[in-house]
């Protein structure tokens, strides 16, 4: 698993985590991660191998939700020759393909109750057995999991071995979501930002402007770093002007007003499912109206914030912006000056 594996971040949360795993990764015992999905469980699991005495071995990775049910023991434990139907030779696991060195199972929620069984097996004896075959193989492997699922709950309701958790459970550490890491979002927005720049043989880096860089502080992430990477990365290369900072960024890729047609009856299917996902974002975007105590400053604030984002997405071009929002050209040029945006414009 050969990736980008640099660690941004400087919060105490995001390097109590970091911490943790460094501090597990010489122990021959098997890690859960856990964390949302864009929180870098993936390089969790790299550091854990490449800091353990098995590091020169094989990193072996199986996303435990990117196969069919029906193929994941073999998979996992391989298959001999005519033992199911389209085994047309035999061939070997995931875990003979990490002997001696570690397997990287990920999304191990999705994992069916046999698969589960096997695995608590290879794990408790250190013994594989083929498919179609009786002859049990002895492997060495460390077992590194990662998963979004609250596990603990799912063996509660029966749908996941209480048995095997407990043998996988040896150390577990939870990823902070970019949410709650304080101050790593503007570090890694520049650090991403930078990238892309010099990708784009761009002679100089320069910045965001400051409403967007607030926007980005202030957006939820639900995909967390993995988002944050999509929405830098796509602001800088839409970006026409090198030499002025960023001045807008799309968060919803899908926002157009060009939107395919949906018919009527998927309209009334997917209301209740959008509403939830509207509520909830309003809830966690909604101001505290309860720490407002200057209804002026207030209103002129949130004006000030949505102009600026407007003239950013249309690239200072006043005419368009006026447009955008339904202002007269005046009318624009007002709210520009009354918020002091000129200089910035400049």
């Amino acid at each position: 698993m050969e990736r980008d594996n640099q660690f941004i971040g400087q919060s105490g949360a995001f390097l109590d985590a970091v911490e943790r795993a460094s501090r597990a990764a010489p122990m021959n015992r098997p890690v859960l991660v856990i964390g949302e999905r864009g929180t870098g469980k993936e390089l969790i699991a790299e550091r854990l191998h490449r800091l353990s005495t098995r590091w020169d071995e094989p990193l072996v990775v199986m996303n435990c939700a990117a196969l069919p049910e029906t193929l994941i023991e073999a998979e996992l434990f391989g298959h001999e020759a005519g033992a199911f139907t389209g085994a047309t030779k035999a061939r070997v696991g995931r875990f003979e393909e990490a002997d001696k060195g570690t397997l990287f199972l990920d999304e191990l929620g999705t994992l069916s109750m046999g698969a589960q069984e096997r695995l608590l097996r290879a794990v408790e004896y250190g013994e594989v057995t083929r498919i179609g075959s009786s002859r049990p193989i002895r492997v060495d492997v460390r077992i590194v999991a990662a998963t979004n699922d609250d596990l603990p709950a799912l063996a509660d309701r029966g749908e996941f071995r209480a048995d095997l958790l407990d043998r996988l459970s040896f150390e577990v550490i939870t990823l902070p979501p970019l949410r709650v890491r304080e101050g790593d979002i503007p570090v890694l927005a520049d650090y991403f930002g930078r990238r892309m720049a010099a990708e784009l043989d761009w002679h100089d880096w320069p910045g965001f402007a400051p409403h967007v860089a607030n926007e980005l502080e202030k957006h939820e992430w639900p995909g967390n770093v993995r988002e944050l990477r999509n929405v830098v990365e796509r602001a800088v290369y839409r970006w026409d002007d090198p030499g002025q900072p960023i001045g807008y960024a799309q968060f919803d890729p899908f926002e157009s007003p060009w939107k395919p047609f949906v018919p009527n009856h998927r309209k009334s299917a997917d209301a209740s499912a959008s509403a939830m996902v509207s509520n909830g974002a309003a809830s966690a975007a909604a101001p505290d109206y309860d720490s407002i105590d200057d209804l002026r400053a207030a209103v002129d604030e949130h004006e000030r914030t949505i102009v600026e984002h407007a003239l950013g997405r249309h690239r200072w071009n006043q005419r368009q912006t006026a447009k955008a929002l339904g202002l007269s050209y005046d009318q624009l040029r007002h709210c520009i000056k009354k918020h002091g945006l000129i200089e910035a414009s400049e």
